[in-house]
Formats: structure tokens, C-alpha cells, sequence
């Protein structure tokens, strides 16, 4: 799955999701780089939801969202929550 982003420095979310909602393969367009690669690592092979209740809501300074905010938006949309 492709998903564009809004309000942060990274412009895409690669991802894919399987049937029981694991996610796989997670990779960011632009951003910062290695903090974004660490977190394709860290939620390989874990269920959305439980990346959802992690990220969902963080902040990055001023703004309303962030580049793991977006994957959680992400998720919900892959997955119909």
C-alpha cells in the first residue's frame, strides 16, 4: 500500500499488510532518514492495531501530527478502522 502524507516531511508510507493485519516491508519517502528506517524495523511483523494504540496522536514540535502518526492514520485506513 501507498499512502500520502500531510503535514510532514516525508511524503509517502510504503507498506504492505497481510490478512491478520501484520505489517511488512515498511518505508518512508523522504523525512529523517534513519529515524524512519528504525521504525520500519520496529513495527515489522507486528499487528496494525497494536501500532495504532502506539503511535496515533504523536506530535513533531509545532506540528499536529508526525511522520508515526501518519503511519498509524495509514493503518486505520488500511485495515477499516
Amino acid at each position: 500500500m501507498v499512502y500520502r502524507t500531510h503535514g510532514t516531511c516525508s511524503s509517502e508510507i510504503h507498506f504492505d499488510i497481510d490478512e491478520n493485519h501484520l505489517i511488512h516491508n515498511v518505508s518512508f519517502v523522504g523525512g529523517c532518514n534513519g529515524n524512519l528506517k528504525g521504525i520500519g524495523k520496529l513495527v515489522e511483523g507486528r499487528k496494525a492495531e497494536e501500532i495504532i494504540s502506539l503511535l496515533e496522536g504523536n506530535t513533531c514540535g509545532m506540528k499536529s501530527t508526525s511522520c508515526p502518526d501518519q503511519l498509524a492514520r495509514a493503518l486505520k485506513q488500511a485495515i477499516g478502522a
